[in-house]
């Protein structure tokens, strides 16, 4: 079956940008112009998803309210002759969404869980919204892609290195061909010095419709919460699951530098701000270089 179905994540709390998400949804947080879930809803679709079922939590409902038509906003911007703003802001109401409340916070895999409905017997895509990924071919196309030559689960991973291995879920892996591996155990953030390698998931899956059987038995693991990664260690014993090494360059949104430095990025990428940002930059290590001097 080809997969149309996408599921993304987004009931966390967001502690780590507090106090600015106490009333935002870290989602919703922009990168330049763009909330950051949008970006993750753009690669979906790229990607040739028809279906995504976004897991929401209490006070998430501008999530909702981005994807969904605003037409006093759309009429005026349309009055005004500002068609380029129009087209922005219409972009993102053209997407078929669904949404579902995860009532409370019991962690990753509690949330696919959540889906399981909407998903039916079908293979699933799962994108976190911590991952944004830049690439030629988008992420989760390239997982796709593999999908449909294995016929398994296929997991993206990319090359992180060993003191942070602890700060994922890490793979094991038995044997490699081109970009894939075949994977003998997924370990979710393992202590300092014990990682089996430095490949480490990145927030894109593609899951057969048997990890519903493992989530069901709600079981806690790292951090008390439910992990998927747990769920995809005992999908691994009855079926296949592969880690692909995917291309493209991931940024990480999900915790304050990351997002400085994915916003700093992103912001040079674009021509109108491009000249001005780079001699501001300039002009802030010139300044920190006279500070050092003196």
């Amino acid at each position: 079956m080809r997969v149309k179905k996408a599921i993304i994540p987004a009931a966390g709390l967001g502690t780590r940008f507090l106090p600015a998400t106490k009333a935002i949804p870290k989602e919703m947080l922009p990168i330049v112009d763009k909330p950051t879930i949008q970006y993750i809803v753009e690669e979906a679709i790229a990607s040739g998803i028809e279906d995504i079922i976004i897991v929401t939590g209490k006070g998430k409902r501008s999530i909702e309210d981005h994807f969904d038509h605003a037409v006093e906003l759309e009429q005026n911007l349309l009055e005004k002759g500002k068609n380029d703003l129009l087209d922005k802001v219409q972009e993102s109401s053209k997407v078929n969404i669904h949404y579902i409340r995860q009532k409370e916070p019991r962690g990753l895999g509690h949330a696919v869980w959540c889906a399981r409905k909407f998903i039916g017997n079908e293979p699933f895509a799962v994108l976190l919204g911590d991952d944004i990924v830049q690439a030629e071919t988008p992420c989760l196309e390239q997982l796709i892609n593999e999908y449909e030559r294995t016929s398994s689960s296929v997991i993206g991973v990319q090359t992180v290195s060993e003191n942070e291995t602890h700060r994922y879920g890490i793979v094991d892996p038995l044997i490699k061909e081109g970009n894939c591996y075949q994977v003998l155990n997924f370990v979710e953030k393992p202590s300092p010095g014990t990682a089996p390698s430095n490949l480490a998931i990145m927030g894109r899956y593609i899951l057969t419709p048997e990890i519903f059987m493992f989530l069901e038995q709600q079981e806690v693991g790292a951090g008390g919460e439910i992990q998927l990664t747990d769920a995809i260690q005992q999908l691994n014993q009855i079926q296949r699951v592969f880690a692909y090494d995917f291309e493209g360059t991931r940024y990480d949104v999900g915790e304050k530098l990351g997002f400085i430095q994915t916003t700093i990025e992103f912001a040079l990428q674009n021509e109108e701000l491009k000249k001005e940002l780079l001699g501001y930059l300039k002009g802030i290590l010139e300044k920190e270089e006279l500070l050092q001097i003196n």
